[in-house]
């Protein structure tokens, strides 16, 4: 999604948050480490369905702004998943009297809630700057299709 953002800042925002799913990675490595177990990737289909919609999104035809509040939309459906999956682990973790693990994913689910907020303040001006766009080629429209007065 940050090589289909041509804001700057969502852009950037895609990608810092490549470099903490990086570090969520490593805390799960420690966390199955701590248990002595060997983590066995299991395919998620939901969160399988939610990339590939953010991918139909880049190949649709938008506008910029309409373009990033699309994918900022599909972002924070991903984040949203990623929050309840953490908030689930971490509610084991406590169950189970893991204070260590628990540590590990309070820290990574906070960075998600951040994101979330992050993407949730950029929609806020981009949604606003696509709507503007969306009206002023409506604008543009309705003055093509008037007829021309004859002088």
């Amino acid at each position: 999604m940050a090589k289909a953002a041509s804001s700057e800042e969502l852009r950037a925002g895609f990608e810092e948050h490549l470099e903490q799913t990086k570090g969520h990675l490593q805390r799960l490595k420690q966390i199955f480490e701590m248990l002595d177990e060997n983590p066995k990737g299991k395919k998620c289909r939901g969160m399988e369905g939610l990339v590939e919609e953010g991918s139909e999104i880049m190949g649709e035809d938008f506008e910029d702004a309409l373009l990033h509040a699309a994918l900022i939309g599909a972002a924070q459906r991903v984040e949203h998943y990623e929050i309840a999956a953490y908030r689930t682990v971490r509610a084991f973790a406590e169950e189970l009297g893991e204070s260590e693990h628990v540590s590990l994913l309070e820290e990574s689910l906070q960075e998600e809630k951040e994101t979330d907020e992050k993407l949730t303040e950029l929609a806020k001006q981009i949604n606003a700057q696509a709507n503007q766009e969306s009206w002023e080629a409506e604008e543009q429209q309705k003055q093509q299709k008037r007829p021309k007065r004859a002088a």
